[in-house]
Order: C-alpha cells, then sequence, then structure tokens
C-alpha cells in the first residue's frame, strides 16, 4: 500500500535513505544529515510537482516512493526500501516487487501520466533486471559528476501502453 509521506515519516524516510545499501545504488551517496534532509522535507510540502508516498507491507512502513517533475503527461520516480529490515527477514524480493508494482499502477491511475522515467545506475544490475522485468526501457548512458566521483547513469522510462499486465486487465483478468 502506498500512502502519503506525513511529518512521522521524516526521521525514518531519512534513516533507510542513509543506509549502506540504498546509498550505495544512488546518485548521491553521501549520509544525508537531520539539516539536509528537513529542507529537503520542507520543499516537498511546498512543490505541487512532487509527491512522496510511504510504503507499507504487511501492514508496516518500510519504504518510500519518489515522484517528481510531475506534470499533465509524465513523471520521474524512485524509491527505497528499508533494506536493512527486508534483508533481515527475508521479504526484500517480495517487498520490492510490491513496491514497482504499486508505484507503477499509481503513476498511471493516480498520477495519470502516460510515461513514467528514472535513472539507475550501470553498475546496478539488481534493478536493471527487474526494470526490465516491468518493461521499462534503457536509454543511452550518460556520464556525470557528482560528489567528486564519475558516474554513469541510465535514464530509464515505461509508457503506459507497455506496462505489465495491461492486456489481462483490459480482459478483466489478473495479472
Amino acid at each position: 500500500m502506498l500512502r502519503p509521506a506525513e511529518e512521522r515519516d521524516v526521521q525514518a524516510m531519512r534513516e533507510w535513505r542513509n543506509q549502506a545499501a540504498n546509498r550505495e545504488v544512488s546518485i548521491n551517496q553521501h549520509v544525508i544529515t537531520p539539516d539536509e534532509h528537513r529542507a529537503w522535507w520542507e520543499r516537498v510540502l511546498v512543490d505541487p510537482s512532487r509527491r512522496v508516498l510511504v510504503f507499507e507491507y504487511d501492514g508496516r512502513a518500510l519504504g518510500i516512493v519518489n515522484f517528481f517533475d510531475i506534470d499533465e503527461r509524465s513523471a520521474q520516480w524512485g524509491f527505497f526500501l528499508d533494506n536493512e529490515t527486508t534483508t533481515a527477514e527475508g521479504t526484500a524480493m517480495l517487498a520490492w516487487m510490491a513496491v514497482m508494482r504499486e508505484a507503477t499502477n499509481y503513476a498511471f491511475d493516480e498520477l495519470g501520466v502516460d510515461v513514467l522515467g528514472g535513472e539507475v545506475l550501470t553498475h546496478n544490475e539488481a534493478v536493471r533486471l527487474m526494470n526490465r522485468r516491468f518493461r521499462f526501457t534503457e536509454g543511452e548512458p550518460e556520464t556525470r559528476e557528482v560528489d567528486g566521483r564519475t558516474i554513469t547513469v541510465i535514464p530509464i522510462s515505461l509508457r503506459r501502453e507497455d506496462r505489465r499486465g495491461q492486456g489481462a486487465r483490459a480482459a478483466g483478468a489478473l495479472d
């Protein structure tokens, strides 16, 4: 389930984002300070082109989905899970598949976009494979300088008509 993030979620969001496993696959890999996080949250609260949602799995908050640059046709997105909890409990893969399914459904069904975009680091093969499973396509890799290091980022996109289960939904069947 996805629900709007609230003030009560701010600390957990920062803790999850700062987990080593999440930093390693993020474009910006530094530890987010409380002040930096607070400033980001204050911007989110007044930005109509953003939605930050809490992913709940099995009745518990276990991640964040961040939609940004939302307009009438497209949006960008990213997410991260509470990697430490999901890994320790053996639910990481199930939670990962659920958050991707719920987030893509939210983008197309709630936000009403035609194209959902994002970025993935080239070395993040697990996410790249999962993106393909969900029918995202990869664009041309881009090299950037971030925080004193060179990274290669691959843009991804998913068009409404290409998302998983469209044919089954239209016929009234389950995915």
